[in-house]
């Protein structure tokens, strides 16, 4: 079809609103598989009469009412939708579900279009997308290289421009990993944040309902969709999709030191990793190595005791009586566990309990974490020579991740010196969501790389605004130590605070850097108007509740008083005592505390050269 759009959700939806019809765009899916010809990408197909049925039911077009007008997606094979076979790519297993996975229910009634069922490793279990009884899909951007799993078919449906997004499931990395070994977006979830009801279970503690997307705008607006409280799945949990807004100035990104990072040979995707740091420190970010050994700990207990026995209580009746249907690797998982007893699962337990405490100050004393989204690219003769250890190496970097019960979002960062795609992987503590999806936006418009295998680029989009916080959040402007970046930042993530905007008072304000202050703190003193300058300040936002206990802790000579901002608005925020001030170094000229930082910084460098 000539002059057909991109399928990300922009341009469709830009489309459409043109006198576009759904009609044009199942037939360029269907057009688009013919010329992908890639036959292990699809379990089960949609018949296109029904979708042309379905699609002049959603009526006219219209974005509000419906978010994923007329947007064509595909599902997992693990992952019911009624009237199509569910088979977790094992044939003897199959049956016909009656009713959608909830996910999959939220999606049509937001106006998408099931195009089919994609492939994966069999019961999800595997990093390599190979370990499936149908023909295997080809990665995406270059076919001797695993398309990474277990989520294989879901992302190179994506990555191929054939759908617009995909859902698939995430337990150790397979909303991931084939995300960035195919160039696309992969949102991982705070686990209990999507449903699970219709899912076949990998790890039912851990499992997640993953998106892959072309754009991370798309990513988030399919979880904004589908993020919703489900009485039906025991582990679900009722999270807001908040958080996707104006980034912080500078976010503390946490980073594995460099004689913990494991790339096993791969110069190029650790060249690529060093790029994209440099990336974020030249967004304005702050990059802080960490220790890391104990989340390879973490990851380690992943296809140890607890977690391999769950795997085969999900479908232990079934693989009693039909070992033979499994897929060889699968089967000698899966067998593994008959050998494990319950005092095993619980020293898994155990051990993950301590490794958490241990982990608990790294995750705190950062935002968020970057890590590479796989070490490096193997091909297939590599997988074939080493099947367990290369699949193994291929989770260093997610295993870990639903264990910690943490958030996830893998986006690319460009090419490689060898053109293939590279990538990095954003992790946050469980509910910030939002914040990582942001991180992640920044990143693939930085990087300017286009999308997927397709010679569609990344659409112009807008600045983003904030999310909708719960009614009732308290605005509160910090000037100093509390600032993005700075050492008592924590204080409000701890808080849940979230940022909302970057501010200047107005001309009624001076600034002074106080003595005796540990970490070092300035103080902020109304003055007459004309008589100060406009300082620079950011508005956070927290609850009720977390702003009178933050308020509570603020030490004198601080406190909490109105603040005049130069666009007109009064906001509650810090305030100094004047008589703090004696003594103290007026530093009104340098327009806030981070200017006067970065100067005082400057300062010291020049002296000590």
């Amino acid at each position: 079809m000539t002059g057909a759009p991109a399928f990300d959700i922009t341009s469709l939806h830009a489309f459409y609103s043109g006198g576009g019809t759904v009609h044009a765009i199942i037939d360029r899916v269907f057009a688009r598989l013919a010329e992908v010809n890639d036959p292990g990408i699809f379990l089960h197909l949609a018949e296109r009469e029904a979708l042309l049925t379905q699609a002049d039911a959603l009526g006219p077009f219209d974005a509000n009412a419906k978010p994923l007008w007329g947007i064509p997606f595909a599902v997992k094979d693990n992952i019911d939708v009624a009237g199509m076979p569910t088979t977790a790519a094992c044939p003897d297993y199959s049956y016909m579900p009656t009713a959608d996975a909830t996910v999959v229910r939220l999606l049509k009634e937001a106006g998408a279009l099931v195009i089919g069922k994609t492939n994966l490793d069999q019961f999800a279990t595997g990093l390599v997308g190979v370990r499936s009884p149908y023909p295997i899909p080809r990665n995406a951007i270059d076919a001797s290289l695993v398309p990474g799993g277990s989520s294989s078919g879901s992302a190179v449906a994506t990555a191929q421009g054939i759908v617009s997004f995909a859902l698939g499931t995430d337990t150790a990395g397979s909303g991931r990993i084939p995300a960035g070994l195919n160039n696309i977006v992969g949102l991982k979830p705070s686990v209990g944040a999507l449903s699970t009801t219709g899912v076949i279970p990998a790890c039912r503690t851990l499992d997640c309902v993953s998106i892959f997307a072309l754009t991370v705008d798309d990513a988030w607006r399919v979880f904004n969709t589908t993020a919703r409280y489900d009485a039906a799945d025991a582990y679900s949990k009722d999270m807001t999709a908040t958080g996707y807004g104006p980034l912080p100035p500078v976010l503390t990104i946490g980073v594995p030191a460099k004689p913990d990072r494991q790339f096993f040979g791969d110069a190029s995707m650790e060249a690529s990793y060093e790029d994209a740091l440099g990336m974020l420190t030249a967004l304005g970010h702050r990059v802080v190595e960490v220790p890391f050994g104990d989340f390879y700990k973490v990851a380690n207990l992943l296809y140890e005791g607890a977690w391999v026995a769950e795997r085969y209580a999900a479908v232990k009746a079934f693989f009693d009586s039909n070992e033979e249907s499994f897929h060889p690797v699968t089967r000698k998982i899966y067998g593994g566990a008959k050998t494990l007893s319950a005092a095993d699962a619980f020293n898994g337990f155990y051990a993950l309990q301590a490794l958490k405490r241990a982990v608990q100050p790294i995750i705190d004393s950062v935002d968020l974490f970057c890590v590479p989204t796989a070490p490096r690219h193997y091909s297939m003769a590599e997988l074939a020579a080493e099947p367990i250890r290369e699949n193994s190496r291929l989770g260093t970097y997610t295993n870990f991740v639903n264990l910690l019960d943490m958030c996830g979002i893998a986006v690319p960062t460009g090419k490689r010196g060898d053109g293939l795609p590279a990538s990095v992987t954003l992790l946050a503590p469980s509910g910030r969501d939002g914040l990582t999806a942001a991180l992640a936006r920044e990143i693939h418009q930085t990087a300017g790389v286009g999308l997927g295998a397709t010679s569609w680029a990344l659409p112009p989009t807008p600045t983003i605004t904030a999310t909708a916080s719960p009614d009732g959040m308290i605005d509160l402007v910090v000037v100093g130590a509390h600032l993005s970046g700075m050492q008592l930042n924590v204080q409000l993530r701890d808080f849940d605070a979230v940022f909302s905007r970057e501010a200047q008072t107005s001309d009624a304000y001076r600034l002074f850097a106080l003595a005796g202050q540990v970490p070092a703190k300035p103080g902020m003193i109304r003055v007459e108007a004309g008589e100060g300058g406009h300082i620079d300040v950011e508005v956070w936002r927290l609850t009720p509740a977390a702003f009178g206990q933050f308020v509570a802790g603020i030490p004198s000579p601080l406190g909490i008083g109105s603040i005049s901002l130069s666009d007109g608005t009064v906001v509650k925020g810090f305030l100094v005592e004047p008589a703090a001030i004696i003594g103290a170094i007026d530093i009104t000229e340098y327009g806030g505390w981070r200017s006067f930082v970065a100067a005082q910084r400057d300062q010291r460098a020049r002296s000590a050269s």
